[in-house]
């Protein structure tokens, strides 16, 4: 198989990656990387494309998963997921035998429960640890002996 033909099919999974930003492609361009280097070592059509496939496996199976997760960090979150770890006041008394309780975030009154089964007073700012559904999951944020004394 002539060597240019490895090289021509990595520039086109390095364009098409560079179209989708997908991260697969890539692995494959780099598969035919290894594989031109291998005919410009004398191995046969066989071997060039077992190592094509092989390279390009690994790669994708070891360093995909990785990159992704160090991609997603710099995502801003949004809609449900960004109010998790936000700070909410009870405008009604949270109480999970009674089944009420209503918390104001960024100006919209939710339907709040909270985590241990605890009453949670009106006022008292709480933290959002999840969102079922329509409800904010939330636990109340212990009070600083600064905002003690403000009180």
């Amino acid at each position: 198989m002539e060597p240019w033909i490895w090289l021509v099919l990595m520039v086109v999974l390095v364009i098409i990656e560079l179209l989708t930003v997908g991260l697969t492609t890539i692995w494959f361009a780099a598969g035919a990387l290894v594989a031109y280097l291998c005919t410009l070592l004398g191995a046969n059509l066989a071997v060039q494309i077992i190592v094509f496939l092989v390279v390009s496996v690994v790669l994708f199976l070891l360093t995909r998963p990785i990159l992704v997760k160090r991609l997603n960090k710099s995502r801003t979150k949004t809609n449900v997921d960004s109010l998790i770890g936000q700070e909410a006041r009870v405008t009604e008394v949270i109480d999970p035998f009674r089944g009420t309780g209503t918390a104001m975030l960024d100006g919209k009154v939710w339907t709040a429960r909270s985590k241990n089964d605890q009453v949670i007073d009106v006022d008292t700012k709480v933290k959002v640890l999840a969102v079922e559904g329509v409800k904010l999951i939330v636990e109340a944020v212990p009070v600083s002996l600064s905002e003690d004394a403000k009180a």
